[in-house]
């Protein structure tokens, strides 16, 4: 008979194989931890909101969320209807990003998949933990207040270049690989929802579940726009260094102005510009901070940009 200890060992073995091979173990030694601390509380904002938004306004006023949050939704409708017995939207939902999950390792990064596990998973459990409450039965405030709370959510996620998994994976890899944007995907989706809630609920239901996905849109873009170009102008006496910097961490291009100098004590120093996307800020004002904190930036937020700029933040 086998004992359990060498169970345990031997699986322990086999998973520390599988993280070396895959590099697992190198891209979490790679992660700082101020940036865990980051975007794990961006997670766990992300999941409370969300939680909220679908335990206290979507489900009782029979509301769908948009994406694979609403396809869950209505998986889990179906299957009381059809088995007599409600399948978790928490479990569905998870289940349907795994696939994801590995495609986004293979094919979009390492960290964004870390990270979009993470939030996948504690948005999972607290949708699973936080009790079903009815606030009130008025669909229309349910809509409301359940696309305004989302929206909130998915805004602070993406301000901290956080993804809640989902659409976002397939969106990213099919930009990644073919360069268009994809709205057309995350559209279909959507009709998608907005059918089975017709057929489900009623043709009613329909316009509440379109209300509370603008409403969630219009609070996303106001609390965060994933596409909003931002330009930095750097005075730097370790130009170099910075260039390297956003060279190898942003990826992005640098224009340097050699032999600017300072009126108030004459010193020789270098003028960088760069344009970054928003959803890169939080990561560029870090490793700003580590490679030249006496650096002067001046950062213009909403710059419009004519010719060629790759707009891939992950």
């Amino acid at each position: 008979m086998i004992k359990k200890t060498t169970v345990r060992k031997k699986i322990k073995f086999v998973i520390k194989r599988w993280a070396k091979k895959h590099g697992f173990l190198r891209v979490l030694k790679s992660i700082s931890r101020e940036k865990y601390a980051e975007k794990i509380s961006a997670s766990l904002i992300y999941a409370l909101l969300s939680s909220i938004a679908v335990n206290c306004f979507f489900q009782p006023g029979n509301i769908y969320a948009s994406g694979l949050t609403g396809l869950s939704q209505i998986l889990s409708t179906l299957s009381e209807r059809v088995l007599g017995f409600g399948l978790s939207i928490a479990v569905i939902y998870y289940l349907m990003n795994i696939p994801l999950f590995i495609l986004a390792w293979k094919y979009i990064g390492h960290k964004f998949t870390i990270f979009t596990f993470i939030t996948v998973t504690i948005g999972s459990l607290f949708i699973e933990l936080i009790p079903v409450v009815t606030i009130t039965q008025d669909p229309i405030i349910n809509a409301v207040f359940g696309g305004l709370i989302m929206g909130l959510g998915v805004g602070y996620n993406l301000r901290n270049n956080v993804s809640g998994g989902g659409t976002d994976i397939i969106s990213l890899y099919v930009r990644k690989k073919t360069g268009h944007e994809v709205g057309s995907i995350t559209m279909a989706i959507n009709v998608v929802i907005m059918i089975f809630a017709g057929l489900l609920f009623g043709w009613k239901y329909v316009l509440y579940s379109m209300l509370s996905i603008f409403v969630s849109g219009r609070v996303t873009d106001a609390v965060f726009t994933k596409q909003k170009k931002m330009q930095a102008l750097i005075i730097t006496s370790h130009a170099d260094k910075v260039i390297g910097m956003v060279h190898k961490k942003l990826h992005r291009g640098v224009t340097c102005i050699n032999n600017a100098e300072g009126t108030y004590n004459r010193e020789q120093k270098s003028v960088l510009l760069t344009v970054i996307t928003r959803a890169e800020f939080a990561e560029f004002k870090y490793w700003m901070k580590k490679t030249d904190p006496a650096a002067f930036v001046s950062v213009a937020e909403d710059v419009r940009i004519i010719g060629r700029f790759v707009d891939d933040d992950h």
